[in-house]
């Protein structure tokens, strides 16, 4: 996809605290490493700019990427988003969450590729929008702190105020095949269904 590399952060969110899983998601064992190296490498290889947040930056010292905790502490998924994009290097950026062992390349540049004239770019499928594996601009802040600032912590909240481009499931089909990439993992028996899925699939 030419030179999107030059153009877009990748911003891994790593904030949750796991409480159904008991243990930090992002450190679990896929396949010899943990899910987050899994993130990172495929990330680095993307992004010219790749930023973790978090609140226990010690946990990922070793990856040698940023880390930036959140401005707004305690404020879920939209307030790690507000910190990337805050903190990111371009206009845009590509979020993802930590607990997403099946993200696909050619899907995450499609998106970045309908990001023109756009400040959101979201898949939406039949259960509705994946707004942790989304494009979003940094003209997103703002709304994103004023539904902060009221204590409305819904992702898709602030949509209505900024331009967005839904992505189709007829449009997504072409770059999604089983696992599925937008599977996260939240409890053990996630963990393990995913990890049983995993073999024979090259997660880079």
């Amino acid at each position: 996809m030419g030179n999107l590399k030059l153009e877009v952060t990748g911003i891994i969110l790593a904030g949750g605290k796991s409480s159904r899983m008991g243990r930090n998601k992002a450190l679990l064992d896929f396949g010899g490493r943990r899910i987050i190296e899994h993130t990172v490498d495929l990330f680095k290889s993307i992004f010219p700019k790749v930023i973790i947040v978090t609140n226990t930056p010690e946990e990922y010292a070793n990856l040698g990427i940023k880390t930036v905790t959140d401005i707004f502490p305690g404020k879920g998924s939209l307030g790690g988003i507000y910190t990337g994009l805050i903190h990111s290097s371009h206009d845009h950026s590509f979020i993802a969450s930590c607990d997403m062992p099946f993200l696909r390349r050619e899907l995450i540049e499609f998106l970045i590729s309908l990001k023109g004239g756009y400040d959101v770019v979201v898949p939406r499928l039949k259960d509705g929008y994946e707004p942790l594996h989304a494009v979003y601009s940094k003209r997103c802040s703002k709304s994103m702190e004023a539904m902060i600032n009221k204590g409305d912590l819904r992702i898709i909240g602030f949509y209505p105020e900024v331009r967005v481009r839904e992505v189709s499931e007829e449009e997504l089909a072409p770059y999604i095949s089983e696992p599925s990439p937008f599977v996260n993992i939240n409890t053990p028996e996630e963990y393990e269904e995913a990890v049983n899925t995993q073999s024979g699939y090259n997660t880079k």
